[in-house]
């Protein structure tokens, strides 16, 4: 259990606010952190990834972005920001422009830097991908992750073997738990720290 709780905002991956993502939610809880994980879907959940990045691409990325960035109003200025996937983009922006960050987690995308600034010199980072995963691996992501970290005097790159994309939500055909099990145990002593 962590000796003071970190507040954490954590955003959902293009398949919306699945049972899953509220299973990860609860196990940072587990570790006695505060979690707010805001719906930027409206209630909309997507069986399929593809459905989820059509439903995404009709409402705008730009539009997915403001409400995951307008989701931290009103929470305090000293928060970890975890982003999974399509989530990555707000907590991303949020980390980079946002007073009092804390630190960020980024899992399975990361977005080259200059997307959104320079990366703050005392938020620490860690990202978490899977070496062949299509979308991280293949689209770009992997390489935005090393360059960022390179860059982030705190910044840690978690690859784990394996090739799929959302391996961390239990309620998907993607889950693998044992990445997810090598994944919290990087994530949770990170998120303990800060």
């Amino acid at each position: 259990m962590a000796t003071s709780p970190t507040e954490i905002l954590l955003l959902h991956h293009a398949q919306g606010r699945t049972d899953g993502v509220l299973a990860l939610a609860e196990r940072f809880r587990e570790e006695g952190h505060v979690v707010h994980v805001p719906d930027q879907y409206d209630g909309h959940v997507f069986a399929t990834l593809d459905e989820g990045i059509g439903y995404a691409e009709e409402v705008g990325f730009q539009t997915l972005l403001d409400r995951g960035v307008g989701a931290a109003e009103g929470l305090p200025a000293a928060l970890t920001y975890v982003g999974i996937s399509l989530g990555v983009m707000p907590a991303q922006a949020l980390a980079q422009n946002r007073a009092g960050a804390r630190g960020a987690v980024l899992l399975e995308s990361c977005v080259p830097a200059e997307e959104f600034g320079a990366w703050p010199d005392a938020v620490p980072l860690q990202v978490h991908g899977m070496a062949d995963d299509p979308v991280f691996a293949g689209e770009g992501d992997l390489d935005a992750a090393r360059a960022l970290v390179a860059a982030v005097p705190d910044g840690e790159l978690v690859v784990h073997p394996g090739a799929v994309h959302l391996f961390s939500d239990r309620t998907l055909a993607t889950y693998d738990e044992s990445a997810t099990e090598r994944m919290l145990q990087t994530l949770l002593p990170f998120l303990a720290r800060l």
